[in-house]
């Protein structure tokens, strides 16, 4: 009996533990998203390049390209990235990957026209060498009554 006690305590301490430490990445995941939209647009590259994996990808309503290009893009204005207005945010934690869930209203400056749209963005990021790498980026455009399932 002492045996099964000590096994059952055991067992709700290492869950309640794995649900802390995944609720804490979560939020570690929320903030460092907030970070990324206000460097995207305040234009800060040297953040971005760190933050971006050298392998990423992102994909927009007009093409889907490298790190490379999305950083000259925001250092150049040809996208600026004025303010995305977080609606909803999920995110799913797969050991050393998160995926997170936007959905967002993006007032952007296109080739010097100023835009509005709709959007949940999804953002894969994964733990290396004890920071948070952005692997992907990804827009996908939706309606106002859109909603992410939790």
């Amino acid at each position: 009996m002492k045996k099964l006690l000590i096994g059952l305590i055991l067992i709700f301490t290492s869950v309640n533990l794995s649900f802390s430490q995944n609720a804490t990445t979560e939020q570690e995941i929320i903030n460092l998203s907030k970070e990324k939209w206000q460097w995207m647009a305040d234009k800060n590259t040297d953040k971005l390049a760190t933050l971006f994996d050298d392998r990423s990808k992102f994909v927009h309503m007009s093409g889907t390209w490298n790190k490379e290009k999305e950083i000259d893009i925001i250092k150049t204005g040809s996208i600026w990235y004025k303010n995305a207005d977080v609606h909803d945010v999920v995110v799913e934690v797969f050991d050393n990957t998160a995926i997170l869930w936007n959905r967002i209203t993006l007032l952007a400056v296109v080739r010097g026209n100023e835009v509005s749209n709709q959007f949940t963005v999804t953002e894969i990021y994964k733990k290396q060498d004890g920071a948070w790498k952005l692997l992907d980026l990804t827009f996908s455009s939706v309606r106002d009554t859109h909603s992410i399932e939790h």
